[in-house]
């Protein structure tokens, strides 16, 4: 019996493998049981899908097993952005959400996310009662089923379209006349994903020149990975150096991760962007608080804060954690490195879709390329070099690795006194002249990650290097 485990966004697993029309009930049902528990019944759910295989079947069954347990829901008619829906449960004041995506994982997989009624990611305190409903259901099933048709006739399952709803939305938290005054060019490019139709409508609208690639459905996403990464962008590199655009923008599977290029095929790393997008809103907003990142997210956020007086709250891995510090501290901006971010006004989820028109805003109203931005920040505040290294071992190896780790302590890394150590999520050690290195392990798999930043790109090799060393990794 496979074992379902909801990590940093929700449950994700190989189709017909695991991720099957059985074990998708199973976990709907207990999904149920959890609303119903807390009584949320009556608010009714949303339900969401991208656009991987099979994605149509899949949120029918979540449906008919929502319907059967007297929950009302609220179909997407095809497939719809992760912050679409979460934006949906917030106007709708829902239960929540289930949206069907793995993201921007291989085409192999498909995955199962819950968005509680605050509209974003779940905390693990809601995902363990799932979990453990799971495990009772699994020992005892009583799933129950109501058929679409029957379902839609008795008023249980209703199509609801997000777009429009979510699109407006959009324009309250962006400065549209600079946008639409800027006469930029721009190539979208939602790689075949859930975020087809959304970017460039909203551009288009403003008047803004688009041209789209990847926008039809590919259940393989073009045989890359659905995730906007460099190595995954080359076709937005042509087609925006073919057409002398200003800007690339890339969502991923199911939009809730960005990408950006600049008129040369300059790729920005989120790590780059959240810094630009940071000094945006402080310098020309002019907004102040409280910024939330994650542990293994650039500091040049912290030095920015520093100097206008902005807080920065640091965060384990996961969005959700972002999201929590939106709600509770009251951060008007939370970003992470593997591409999710968000600001005040908008729901606590990341939004690729919103990140790729703040990148577009920030243009207009500074009136300079990407790459003047950043040059421009790194001379106020100082050069930044951030990169993860993956290492992927045996199982055997991951737990010895971890068991070195219990004791790992040093008090110089690369000659450079450790200043201090946190154990928020992973182990992480800040030196001396403000460089960092973090090593994670892989909660699902034998792979650790070691992340570095500092000044130069040699220091970060070299503090790479030696803890890998140092673990035998």
């Amino acid at each position: 019996m496979a074992e379902i485990k909801f990590g940093t966004d929700g449950w994700r697993a190989l189709i017909a493998e695991e991720f099957t029309f059985d074990n998708i009930r199973l976990v709907t049902q207990a999904i149920a049981n959890y609303i119903k528990d807390n009584k949320l019944e009556k608010k009714g759910i949303m339900v969401g899908f991208d656009n991987r295989f099979l994605s149509e079947e899949f949120a029918s069954a979540v449906a008919e097993v929502l319907a059967g347990n007297s929950i009302k829901v609220f179909l997407a008619p095809h497939g719809v952005p992760t912050p679409a829906v979460a934006y949906s449960v917030k106007i709708k004041e829902l239960a929540g959400a289930v949206m069907l995506t793995a993201s921007h994982n291989p085409h192999t997989y498909h995955g199962i996310k819950f968005i509680p009624h605050y509209a974003g990611p779940a905390m693990p305190d809601i995902t363990d009662q799932i979990v453990e409903n799971v495990r009772k259901l699994q020992e005892n099933s009583e799933i129950h089923r109501l058929e679409r048709d029957e379902a839609q006739k008795m008023g249980f399952i209703t199509l609801f379209h997000p777009q429009n709803n979510y699109l407006y939305h959009l324009q309250s938290l962006l400065d549209v006349d600079a946008i639409k005054k800027s006469g930029l060019k721009v190539v979208v490019d939602p790689m075949h994903g859930a975020g087809i139709g959304y970017l460039d409508k909203f551009l288009i609208a403003l008047g803004v020149s688009v041209i789209t690639i990847n926008s039809s459905r590919d259940a393989y996403f073009g045989g890359l990975l659905p995730d906007p990464a460099e190595d995954n962008l080359s076709s937005l590199r042509f087609k925006v150096r073919e057409n002398e655009a200003d800007l690339g923008l890339a969502l991923d599977g199911d939009a809730d991760r960005m990408g950006v290029m600049d008129s040369r095929g300059n790729y920005y790393s989120p790590n780059q962007i959240l810094i630009m997008v940071l000094r945006h809103l402080i310098k020309n907003r002019k907004w102040k608080g409280t910024v939330a990142r994650t542990v293994a997210t650039t500091h040049m956020l912290d030095r920015i804060g520093l100097e206008h007086n902005v807080q920065v709250v640091e965060t384990p891995v996961g969005f959700k954690y972002i999201g929590n510090a939106m709600i509770k501290k009251g951060a008007f901006l939370g970003g992470e490195e593997s591409g999710g971010i968000s600001i005040k006004g908008h729901v606590p989820e990341k939004d690729g879709i919103l990140g790729c028109l703040l990148f577009m805003e920030m243009v207009a109203v500074e009136g300079k390329d990407p790459a003047e931005i950043l040059e421009d920040i790194y001379k106020e505040y100082g050069p930044v070099v951030s990169r993860r290294l993956d290492i992927h071992c045996t199982q055997q190896k991951k737990e010895k690795v971890l068991e070195i780790l219990k004791h790992y302590d040093p008090g110089y890394i690369c000659s450079k006194q450790v200043l201090t150590a946190n154990r928020i999520d992973g182990w992480k050690f800040l030196l001396e002249d403000g460089s960092w290195c973090l090593i994670r392990a892989s909660g699902t798999e034998p792979v650790f990650r070691i992340y570095a930043e500092a000044a130069v790109e040699a220091d970060v090799v070299a503090l790479q290097r030696e803890v890998k060393e140092n673990l035998t990794l």
